[in-house]
């Protein structure tokens, strides 16, 4: 029982705790809207795009987990948004918004003790709710790695 606990909480530092990386937050937080569509030179992707991306695929790593009717949009091109720059004024709080929504839930769900993070999940192919986790946690941390990235390269990164 203390070793599930244990996982549990290892795993939530894992999705919402800067640990060897920055955190989503320290990343993605005070980015200038100016800053938000650039694409620096030799680099696929603006600030825009991941942050988007990011969402995107954090949610679809969700709803999978939690909902067999879920269909994961077309990959690659569900999967990223159309151009570098942000549709409106207001599209990157609202993404930040949803982003920072879906980690809860997954939270939510890690922490919930009723949740086997063992069980194959019934509609899937062998999955399971700690692979789903890991899964997240390892995705936002190789794209907050990019973002990293990108705002060297725009002269925007004070870490």
């Amino acid at each position: 029982m203390e070793s599930d606990k244990a996982l549990r909480a290892q795993l939530v530092k894992m999705l919402s705790e800067a640990q060897a990386h920055a955190s989503f937050k320290q990343v993605l937080d005070g980015v200038p809207a100016a800053a938000r569509g650039k694409v620096p030179p030799g680099v696929p992707h603006s600030l825009w795009q991941l942050l988007e991306h990011l969402r995107i695929a954090q949610w679809d790593i969700l709803e999978f987990s939690r909902n067999g009717k879920h269909k994961s949009p077309d990959f690659p091109e569900g999967y990223w948004p159309k151009g570098p720059e942000p549709p409106s004024a207001d599209a990157w709080d609202k993404t930040i918004k949803s982003f920072e929504k879906d980690l809860h839930e997954m939270v939510k769900l890690v922490e919930d003790p009723k949740t086997d993070l063992f069980a194959k999940i019934p509609h899937g192919q062998g999955q399971t709710i700690l692979r789903e986790a890991l899964l997240m946690a390892d995705h936002n941390a190789y794209h907050l790695g990019q973002a990293v990235l990108v705002r060297r390269l725009l002269g925007d990164w004070k870490g």
